[in-house]
């Protein structure tokens, strides 16, 4: 009786709710109506707005906190603190996956803006211009140059060692190809050779071994599948458990046997993945 008391309550808190909305969603479109001349904005659905306020909360909350969430949450149906402490243990390891993550992406964006340069340096030389006038409209139209765009911009306008500058920007990851940079522009203006022919070369073998990883990357990308997948196949195991009627949870975080398993299992499952991480890296390595 207790259960059908709330049930309805629920059900009629649910109703009170929607029709207050619907009020207000009328009460909004009756003043935009009136204020705008006939013209009503309609917003984005509600749907939309649910997504946005969703991508929002996880621009605001960094990846790695949700397992802790996710642990209170799960310590909070199983009555028991160790979800909390293996959440808050993965917080770490989930940390450095972003910061690598963000740190390849910097390093892709930042090689694909070399080649840029190149390919509009090249153009700049075509187009009649002097390699050091050339120089900064090219590295302002693809920013290859990064934080060190600065100073190469001075060497190039004020006569300065463009290649020794070219050479130390080339040390931001992903910029290696500024070191042939350094190279053609050495070649071109102490001997006189052509700028452009030289670049259009090194804009070749830059785009032939930016082709190259990632054809690598799409080859592996079926290893990392597979891996994921045998590192959910635990958390389809609890599921399959529980839909059977086994209380898993119950076994694994409430007996002695249970959290003997779990930690056992929680470090080889860690284990395994470092090694199918490694091996990837391995493979990506030039």
């Amino acid at each position: 009786m207790g259960e059908t008391t709330v049930g309805a309550a629920v059900v009629c808190g649910g109703v009170m709710a929607w029709l207050l909305a619907e009020r207000q969603r009328g009460v909004r479109r009756a003043r935009l109506l009136f204020a705008g001349g006939g013209v009503v904005a309609t917003g984005p659905p509600s749907w939309e707005r649910a997504v946005g306020e969703l991508r929002r909360l996880h621009g605001r909350w960094r990846s790695e906190w949700w397992a802790l969430a996710a642990g209170l949450a799960l310590a909070f149906l199983a009555g028991s603190p160790v979800p909390v402490l293996m959440g808050a243990a993965g917080i770490p390891a989930l940390r450095r996956l972003r910061l690598a993550r963000q740190t390849r992406r910097a390093r892709e964006a930042r090689a694909d803006a070399v080649i840029a340069l190149c390919g509009a340096l090249a153009g700049e030389v075509r187009a009649g211009r002097q390699p050091g006038e050339a120089l900064p409209r090219a590295a302002r139209d693809s920013g290859g140059l990064g934080d060190a765009q600065g100073a190469v911009v001075a060497a190039a306008r004020f006569g300065g060692d463009v290649p020794g500058t070219l050479a130390v920007a080339a040390r931001q990851p992903g910029a290696e190809g500024l070191l042939g940079l350094a190279a053609c522009w050495r070649v071109a203006v102490d001997q006189g050779a052509g700028l452009a022919a030289g670049l259009d070369r090194l804009d070749a073998a830059l785009r032939a071994e930016r082709d190259q990883r990632a054809d690598l990357r799409a080859q592996l990308s079926g290893a990392r599948a597979t891996a994921l997948m045998l590192a959910a196949l635990p958390l389809l195991g609890l599921l399959l458990g529980s839909a059977m009627g086994a209380d898993p949870l119950r076994v694994l975080l409430h007996t002695g046997a249970g959290l003997g398993c779990l930690v056992a299992g929680t470090a080889f499952e860690g284990a395994g993945m470092w090694w199918a991480a490694r091996i990837v890296r391995g493979a990506e390595a030039p």
